[in-house]
């Protein structure tokens, strides 16, 4: 329940700011229904708003979604067979695959439920955020008058930092947003963003010692 509200309130600011970046009401719910990627959604509409172009939007949306490839492998077993896997594979989330993974004790029929029921529930409660934030930025003529405008890096920021208990995480991190800063004054918006993934470097390698060292 806690998730799906959380997720609700970061919808109603992903529809209250997506038409101050050039977005359509139309645009706006298609983004939500087809893509359904919170954090991709943010990124795209934060670059698009940065003065970015939908180029660098797209592909910064697209690198940050490629962690759902190992969350994929991951569930492949609790989405069903056949033309199941298809809604199944788009409601895979962070959150999806952190609770069946760890909180259904390996049995596979209540992993599968617990997924189909939290994608289900989380994707309706993103549409119904979606559209309330649509109505709330269409009665509210400046949404950065109400600090909205902080939604994107803030929920952004809130992805990471559960991430950041770990050294090796820290270290990628740390990195990426070096190389993305230094990187901010000379680049086109959205460009550092992609730039920063040169972060990846510091991630240590399978024989335990850190990446671009010998």
């Amino acid at each position: 329940m806690t998730i799906s509200v959380a997720v609700g309130l970061v919808g109603v600011s992903f529809g209250a700011l997506a038409p101050a970046a050039g977005l359509s009401p139309a645009m706006t719910m298609a983004m939500s229904v087809l893509v359904f990627a919170g954090g991709a959604q943010l990124l795209v509409t934060g670059v698009l708003a940065a003065g970015g172009g939908i180029w660098a939007a797209v592909a910064a949306g697209l690198v940050l979604n490629l962690r759902h490839l190992p969350f994929g492998l991951a569930l492949a077993r609790h989405l069903g067979g056949g033309w199941a896997r298809f809604p199944g594979a788009h409601v895979v989330t962070d959150e999806s695959t952190a609770f069946v993974l760890a909180r259904t004790g390996g049995t596979d029929g209540r992993a599968r439920r617990a997924f189909w029921l939290l994608g289900a529930v989380k994707y309706g409660c993103w549409q119904l955020g979606t559209a309330g934030g649509l109505l709330l930025g269409a009665a509210v003529p400046d949404p950065s008058a109400f600090g909205l405008d902080a939604a994107f890096p803030a929920a952004l920021l809130a992805m990471l930092v559960p991430m950041l208990r770990r050294a090796d995480a820290r270290r990628v991190a740390g990195t990426a947003a070096a190389v993305s800063l230094a990187c901010a004054p000379f680049l086109p918006a959205g460009i550092p963003v992609l730039a920063g993934m040169l972060g990846l470097g510091a991630a240590p390698r399978p024989d335990g010692t850190a990446g671009g060292t010998s």
